[in-house]
C-alpha cells in the first residue's frame, strides 16, 4: 500500500462512539452500535488487506523462504517490542494489525468458557472470580456464535449448558479422530467434537470449507469467519473505519472523569483528533494496556496511566500454555488433509486430576492442586508432502523417497492449560526503544507459576497414556522447558468487582474514566483453558448492549 492512497482519514465531528482496534472486539462493538443508529468511527492501526491476495499470503505461509511474521505483513519499527521476562514472549507471531485484526491468521476454534473458569476463586481458592458469571454472558455467547457462524454439535459431555442449537452442523471427526477415538475409549476418556468459526456448508454469502489445509495463518477460501467480514458489516450500517491510524493517546478531560478524545496518527506523518461521548479500547491483549500507559497524564489525575487508580493495567497478564505430545504408528494416519481441529477432550476441565477406568487401564489420579486442561487430537502432525518438497534437496525417485519416508505416519496430541494471574506477569514500557511514532514499546514480562508447571506435567502424562494406548512411538514431547504460549493474551486489564483489584467492571467500563470501555482478552480475570475469541466476541456485544442503554 502507498504511502498517499487517496483515503480520507480526518477525523469525523464529534461522534458517539470511537473505536480503537477492528478485530473481532471492536468489529462487533461498531457493528451494534452503527445498526442500533449511533455515528461511530474506528480507529485501526493497520491496513486493510485486499481479500484477493490470500491465495499469494498462503504461498507464502508455506514457502521456506519466508518467515510466518511475512504472511500479515508484522514486524519492524511499527511492531517493536521486548520481552525482559523469565520467559521470551514472541509477540509478532501472535498478532496481527489490521481490518479483521489476529482472527486474519486465527485457527477458529471457539468454545465457551465452563462456569467454574468464573469462580476461580470460590472453586479452587485461587487467583480471583470474576464479576460476572456465565449466565450472564450465556446469550451472548449465542449471539456470537451466530454473528461468527459456529459449526458445532451438542455432544460434550462436560461442556456448560446451552439452550440453542449450533449455527452450523459440526464438522465430521477425521480419520485419526477416530483412531485417537478407540484408544481413549478403552482408557474411559470421553471424546466430542470441536466448535469451530468456519462453514461446514455455505453460509454469510462465504463458500463452504474446501480444506486448504493452511487455515494457520490464512484461509484462501474465506470459510473460515475472521472480523473484517464483521468490519465491513459495520460499515453498510453506517460505521466509519479509518485504517492505519495507530491511535497515539487518549486524552482525558481537565477533571480526569472521562475522555475527550483519541489522538491518532495518519501515514502523511499528521497527527488528528477524534472527539466522541464514548470510547471502546479493543486493541488486543498487549496494545489495550500499553495505550492505556501511553495516555498518562499527571497534570488531570492520571499519573500512572490512563484508568491505572488500581495499579492494574499491564498486570495479571497470562497466556494459555501448549502441551504437546507426538510420534508414529505404523500405519497411515492421513496428517495434514485437515488444517485445523475436529475432535476434543474436556474430560481433565472441571476435574483435571481425576483418574478413568477403561479395558485399556486406568489413567491414574493426582491429589495435586492442578488448573483446568484441555485435550486436542491435532490434524496436521509432522510436515505436509508439500512442506517436505520445498525443503528437499532432491528431486525424482530421490524425492518421492524422501516423501514417503518423512510423511503419512505421524500421530500427535495438544493441549491448552492456564495460568494464575500475578501481578509479576505483566506488560510495561521499554523507554529505552521506540516504535515508528517514537512512543516507548511494549515489554512483555512472562513467566511460569507451579500450578501451571504442575498441570502441563499432568496433561503430558495423560497426552503419553493415550498414544501408548494407541500403540504410538512417542518422540516428541513439548512441557515445561520447551513450552510456549498459545498467543492468547489475557488479563493485563483485568475485571473485578472492586476498583481497587482492577481496571473494569461486570459491564466493561473503566472504573475511573466514565466513558471508557475496555473489551477483549485484556479483561479476562482469569485464564481457563480456552481459546479465548469466543469469549471475546461475547464479552464485546455485552459491551455494545450497555453503551446502548447509556447512549
Amino acid at each position: 500500500m502507498t504511502r498517499n492512497d487517496g483515503r480520507d482519514r480526518t477525523p469525523s465531528e464529534r461522534v458517539d462512539v470511537c473505536v480503537v482496534g477492528s478485530g473481532p472486539a471492536g468489529a462487533l462493538v461498531a457493528r451494534d452500535l452503527a445498526s442500533a443508529g449511533y455515528a461511530v468511527v474506528v480507529l485501526e492501526a493497520g491496513p486493510r488487506f485486499d481479500r484477493g491476495e490470500r491465495l499469494e499470503r498462503m504461498e507464502r505461509a508455506i514457502r521456506p523462504a519466508w518467515g510466518p511474521e511475512d504472511v500479515w505483513e508484522m514486524g519492524g519499527e511499527r511492531d517493536a517490542f521486548s520481552s525482559t521476562g523469565p520467559r521470551y514472549y514472541p509477540l509478532n507471531q501472535a498478532r496481527v494489525k489490521g481490518v479483521g485484526g489476529s482472527t486474519l491468521h486465527w485457527q477458529g476454534m471457539v468454545m465457551r468458557l465452563h462456569e467454574d473458569d468464573f469462580r476461580r476463586r470460590s472453586v479452587d481458592g485461587v487467583g480471583v472470580d470474576w464479576p460476572i458469571a456465565y449466565d450472564d454472558l450465556r446469550p451472548y455467547y449465542a449471539a456470537a456464535e451466530s454473528a461468527m457462524g459456529v459449526a458445532g454439535a451438542s455432544d460434550n459431555p462436560f461442556a456448560p449448558p446451552r439452550e440453542e442449537p449450533f449455527p452450523l452442523p459440526a464438522f465430521e471427526p477425521s480419520y485419526s479422530d477416530a483412531l485417537f477415538a478407540e484408544a481413549c475409549e478403552r482408557l474411559g476418556v470421553a471424546t466430542h467434537t470441536v466448535p469451530n468459526a468456519r462453514n461446514s456448508e455455505p453460509n454469510d454469502d462465504r463458500s463452504a470449507c474446501v480444506g486448504y489445509g493452511t487455515c494457520k495463518p490464512v484461509c484462501p477460501s474465506g470459510a473460515k469467519y475472521s472480523a473484517d467480514y464483521t468490519a465491513e458489516a459495520a460499515e453498510e450500517a453506517g460505521a466509519r473505519i479509518i485504517d492505519r491510524a495507530p491511535v497515539q493517546r487518549l486524552v482525558p478531560s481537565r477533571d480526569g472523569s472521562t475522555v475527550e478524545a483519541a489522538v491518532y496518527a495518519t501515514p502523511d506523518g499528521r497527527e488528528h483528533r477524534q472527539e466522541a461521548r464514548q470510547f471502546v479500547v479493543a486493541a488486543g491483549g498487549v496494545e489495550t494496556p500499553r495505550l492505556l500507559l501511553l495516555s498518562e497524564d499527571t497534570d488531570r489525575g492520571h499519573p500512572d496511566g490512563l484508568a491505572n487508580s488500581s495499579g492494574w493495567v499491564g498486570r495479571g497478564f497470562m497466556d494459555h500454555l501448549f502441551v504437546g505430545t507426538g510420534g508414529r504408528l505404523d500405519r497411515r494416519t492421513r496428517q495434514n488433509h485437515i488444517g485445523f481441529l475436529t475432535s476434543e477432550s474436556h474430560a481433565f476441565y472441571d476435574e483435571p486430576g481425576r483418574a478413568t477406568e477403561g479395558t485399556g487401564g486406568a489413567i491414574p489420579g493426582s491429589d495435586a492442586d492442578l488448573g483446568p486442561i484441555k485435550l486436542e487430537f491435532l490434524n496436521y502432525a509432522g510436515p505436509s508432502p508439500v512442506e517436505v518438497a520445498m525443503d528437499a534437496g532432491e528431486f525424482g525417485d530421490d524425492l518421492l523417497e524422501r516423501l514417503r519416508a518423512d510423511y503419512g505416519t505421524h500421530i500427535a496430541m495438544g493441549g491448552l492449560v492456564g495460568q494464575l494471574p500475578r501481578k509479576e506477569n505483566r506488560v510495561t514500557l521499554d523507554p529505552s526503544r521506540t516504535d515508528d511514532h517514537g512512543n516507548p514499546v511494549p515489554d512483555v514480562q512472562w513467566a511460569l507459576d507451579d500450578r501451571t508447571e504442575r498441570t502441563i506435567e499432568r496433561a503430558l502424562d495423560i497426552q503419553t497414556r493415550i498414544l501408548r494406548e494407541l500403540g504410538a512411538t512417542v518422540e516428541v514431547t513439548i512441557g515445561h522447558d520447551t513450552t510456549g504460549p498459545a498467543y492468547h493474551q489475557m488479563g493485563a486489564t483485568r475485571m473485578h468487582v472492586d476498583p481497587s483489584k482492577g481496571v473494569v467492571d461486570g459491564r466493561l467500563r473503566t472504573h475511573d474514566i466514565s466513558n471508557l470501555s475496555l473489551v477483549g482478552s485484556s479483561v479476562f480475570a482469569t485464564s481457563g483453558a480456552m481459546n479465548p475469541t469466543l469469549t471475546i466476541a461475547a464479552l464485546a456485544l455485552k459491551c455494545a448492549s450497555h453503551l446502548d442503554e447509556d447512549l
